[in-house]
This record gives structure tokens, sequence and C-alpha cells, in this order.
């Protein structure tokens, strides 16, 4: 009988609470609808590319742009898509080539960028040693560094890397290196501030149960940190997926080694008088479709990823 006296004058704070909330939910209706009216012209405004891009891939009259409001052209055909499928440009390379050279790049920028990253992130985190704030700063002073300021000095390293007939910098391996060079700088920070908000009494108390600092790491900090990862990796993937810069310099020659955005930016003609918008639509569809599922996949930890490494740092 105790319990249950003692129980009601603790469950009023609660239903006060719930009482406000529902309050404050009951916006006016003019508040309402400015709020609708924003969100509408929010998702107009984000979705209108898309709809243009999707409805000049379907259009067979090659415009450079649509000549009415419909999303479905007249007489709406899918030959765009399977013409850059079967062979994008004049090169002899098909479509699934240059994506499977993209996702070599992608796929090793990504696993590089969170494996060396999420150990110099637990570094900075945890660890206190000589030279830890200079390091600190000099990975800041990196990441503040355009990309294409590294072209040169990364041409010229991984030149020098020759095996036998192999060159290390005309390789997709070569390409990976250098874009994970600039991905690092930020995988770090952003690691290191979603290790931040880890509590350290967990690792204290398997320290006490007898865990080394690998265990801890290993069983306890990697799996905390899945959603600071998803995002790291995510961003790489991105970062190697539609890499440019770095490609067209470095992969001259063997237009085999090509990747996506080379392409693309190859399917552009002088001035752009000459360019086959349909099958650039169609096919700037098909570089963007990747990432959209990859997105998809790892959006949960995406999101509370971005919304708690940015807490701390």
């Amino acid at each position: 009988m105790t319990n249950r006296v003692g129980a009601v004058p603790s469950a009023i704070p609660a239903a006060r609470v719930i009482v406000r909330r529902r309050q404050r939910s009951n916006l006016p209706m003019s508040r309402q609808a400015l709020l609708q009216v924003l969100c509408l012209l929010i998702t107009v405004t984000v979705l209108f590319p898309i709809v243009w891009i999707v409805s000049i891939a379907l259009d067979p009259r090659n415009i450079a742009r649509p000549d009415g409001l419909n999303l479905i052209p007249p007489g709406a055909t899918l030959d765009a898509f399977a013409q850059v499928i079967r062979q994008p440009t004049q090169n002899p390379v098909s479509f699934l080539q240059l994506a499977l050279n993209s996702l070599v790049i992608a796929a090793l920028v990504s696993v590089a960028s969170v494996g060396i990253g999420v150990l110099a992130a637990y570094a900075f985190s945890r660890l206190q040693f000589r030279g830890r704030e200079f390091l600190m700063i000099a990975v800041l002073a990196v990441l503040m560094l355009p990309a294409i300021a590294t072209i040169a000095p990364l041409f010229v390293s991984l030149n020098k890397i020759q095996i036998g007939s192999f060159n290390l910098r005309a390789s997709l391996v070569g390409v990976a290196l250098a874009v994970t060079s600039g991905q690092l700088p930020f995988a770090i920070w952003n690691m290191k501030g979603y290790l931040d908000t880890i509590p350290r009494d967990l690792e204290e108390a398997a320290s006490v149960d007898g865990a080394n600092r690998f265990q801890i790491f290993w069983r306890i900090i990697l799996p905390l940190s899945k959603p600071v990862i998803a995002v790291t990796a995510f961003f790489g993937f991105i970062a190697g997926w539609t890499e440019f810069y770095f490609s067209w310099m470095f992969l001259v020659g063997d237009t085999k080694s090509w990747t996506l955005a080379m392409t693309l930016n190859g399917m552009v003609g002088q001035y752009a008088a000459s360019t086959p918008w349909s099958q650039f639509a169609a096919y700037a569809i098909l570089v963007a479709l990747p990432v959209s599922a990859v997105y998809l996949y790892l959006q949960k930890y995406i999101i509370s990823g971005l919304t708690i490494g940015g807490v701390k740092g």
C-alpha cells in the first residue's frame, strides 16, 4: 500500500511534462501553414534538379533542357541508359569496367581512412605522449589545405615507386593513396570527437577485469564507435567514387584504367556544343545510384554519428 501511495506523487511531474509538451506541439494554424509552405519549398528545391535530370535522360531528342514541366517527355525511352552501359564514349571501355575501377578506389579509400584514422583518433583521444598537441594542430593544418595543392608533390613521390613495369603513380592503388592522404585529417578529427564522448569508466572497468589496451580497443571502443565509423567510411567512399583530379593527372594513357568521373568529364564536347545530353544525364544517374544505396544502408549510423561526433572535439 505504501508503494502505491508513494508512486502517485512521483508520477505527477511526469504527467505535467507530458501536458507541457502537448501544449507546445499545438502551434497556431498560421504558424503551421507557414512551416508547411516552407517544407514544401525545400522539397521542390531539392527534387527539381532530380526531376530535370531524369527527364533529360528519358528524352530521345537529346536536348539540353526540358521544354516543358512534364516528368516523362514525349517518346520517352531508355536507350540512353543502354548506350552508356554498353559503351559511354568512343573509348573501348564499358560502364562496368569503369564502375569497377571507381569501386576499387572508393573501397581502398574507405577502408584505409577508417583503419588508419580510428587508430590515430584513439591515440589522440586516450593516450598522453610528447608532441600530442603539435601533431593535432598539424593534422588540422593539413585538413585546411586544398587537395589540389598536393597533386604535384604526390605525383613526384608516387612516381618514384616503381617495381618492374608497375608504376604506383599510374595505378588505381596510387590514386587511392593520394585520395586517402586528403581524407585522413577529416577522419582523424571526426572520430576523435566521437571517441571523446565515450565514458572512460568503461575502459577503467574493463582494465580492472584484466583486459589489456588492445582488448579494450577491440571489444569496447570499436563496437561503440559504429556510428562514426559508418560516417567516415561513407565520406571516404564518396571521395573515392567521385574522385577526378588525381585520376585525371595520374592515370594517363590506358583508358581501361579510367574512372567514372573521368569518363563523365570526357562526354562533354567542346563548349558543350556536341554533348550527348541524354546519355550524359543517364550516365550521371547511374553514377549517383551506388552512393545513394550506400547512404540508405548506413543511414541510421550516419545520422547518429554526425550528431554525436560534432558535439565534442
